[in-house]
């Protein structure tokens, strides 16, 4: 197959290059800056606002991973145009083609779309998805890391130190990176099942935070200390990061609310089919891994 990736500069997109390379897959894949000519990659300068861009993009797909969009963002509108229109304009742009297949990452916040500018954003794209006259499916990721991850690096460095802060009590599930990209490309293929995924390590009823921060301790080779921050503290260190960082801010008012939500674990009901594809990474693994690679890089 030739497959159309967006996002493919990013950390999940790095990882569903590598796994399109070990299929056989050729790829068309957008990016914003050049990039280093790599095997099986034609690359195109463009972004999700740039119709003329996603025409030469999908231009010959089978099938068009959407991978991009934004996570962080200091007001409504930034969720909007990167999760929301930049997803119809691919869409639109893949209906014209002709395109047979197309695979959209969300994510589990789409399931609680009140609780953040986040996950409205992921569940209005969702439904243009949904809507499309197009052979769909769509993938809703729980926490992903692995290599190349930054969004945990933080919680790495608490353990490090032996202590670990976390949100308020609650379970959630977890997904190496290299796992969901095998996923997402066994998903373009046409003969797979459509409608909604929720994939994870296929570690049942997820982890308890307390067990999440734990196993980043065996993760750094340390034991840790954990403490529960209630909802309402989040909500002050959301505030106070925004005084000090401003639009750069990390922890938003909108990731606090997310955080603090106490179920983030996948639904089984939606779980893959294991004939299609089923998880390779121990949790156990893939954290040390991370570790690894934080070390190496020296960041950790």
């Amino acid at each position: 197959m030739r497959l159309a990736i967006t996002g493919a500069t990013g950390f999940v997109g790095g990882h569903l290059l590598d796994a399109a390379a070990a299929a056989g897959q050729a790829v068309a894949a957008l990016t914003r800056r050049p990039q280093p000519p790599r095997d099986g990659v034609d690359w195109i300068a463009g972004s999700l606002d740039d119709r003329d861009a996603l025409d030469r993009l999908v231009a010959g797909a089978d099938a068009v991973i959407h991978v991009a969009g934004v996570v962080n963002a200091p007001h409504a509108a930034g969720f909007e145009a990167g999760n929301v229109l930049g997803t119809g304009t691919v869409l639109a742009a893949a209906e014209a083609a002709g395109v047979a297949r197309f695979v959209h990452v969300s994510s589990l916040a789409a399931r609680e779309p009140r609780l953040s500018h986040y996950g409205a954003s992921k569940a209005r794209s969702e439904a243009l998805v949904a809507a499309a006259p197009l052979a769909t499916v769509i993938v809703r990721p729980p926490a992903i890391y692995g290599p190349g991850d930054r969004e945990l690096l933080e919680m790495f460095r608490m353990a490090s130190r032996g202590f670990v802060a976390l949100p308020p009590p609650g379970r959630l599930s977890l997904l190496h990176a290299a796992d969901l990209a095998r996923l997402l490309i066994a998903l373009a293929d046409t003969t797979a099942p459509g409608g909604i995924i929720e994939p994870d390590d296929g570690h049942q009823r997820g982890y308890s935070h307390v067990e999440f921060g734990q196993a980043l301790g065996q993760a750094v080779g340390r034991p840790v200390r954990t403490l529960s921050v209630p909802a309402a503290l989040l909500a002050i260190a959301a505030r106070a990061d925004r005084l000090v960082r401003g639009d750069k801010a990390k922890l938003t008012p909108d990731r606090a609310a997310y955080f603090a939500h106490p179920d983030w674990v996948a639904d089984p009901a939606r779980a893959p089919d294991p004939a299609l594809w089923s998880a390779c990474i121990s949790a156990t693994q893939g954290l040390a891994d991370t570790a690894a690679w934080y070390r190496a890089n020296g960041l950790l």
